[in-house]
């Protein structure tokens, strides 16, 4: 009983915190900016140029203003319309 109650007063003793998400996040199938970054930067540079990493373009899904929104894109193999592949860009 007291090993019990030693832990539930950790538990409740410990810090609660929440992970931190970076202002720019994604991967190959499209990602998030932070809506502070587009005062401060272009994101649709940034947004093309990450999913031109992988041979993609980008297509912006929908942005969220205000604080603590986020723009989300996705990366596509090819633009709407569109019968070829987008050409592939290497650094």
């Amino acid at each position: 009983m007291a090993m019990l109650v030693a832990v539930g007063g950790m538990l409740a003793c410990g810090q609660a915190g929440a992970d931190t998400v970076p202002p720019f996040k994604g991967n190959d199938t499209g990602g998030i900016i932070a809506f502070e970054l587009a005062t401060q930067a272009d994101v649709k540079l940034m947004a093309v140029e990450h999913c031109a990493r992988y041979g993609k373009v980008v297509k912006f899904l929908a942005a969220q203003a205000g604080y603590g929104g986020y723009i989300s894109f996705a990366c596509r193999w090819v633009p709407y319309g569109a019968a070829e592949r987008p050409l592939s860009v290497r650094y």
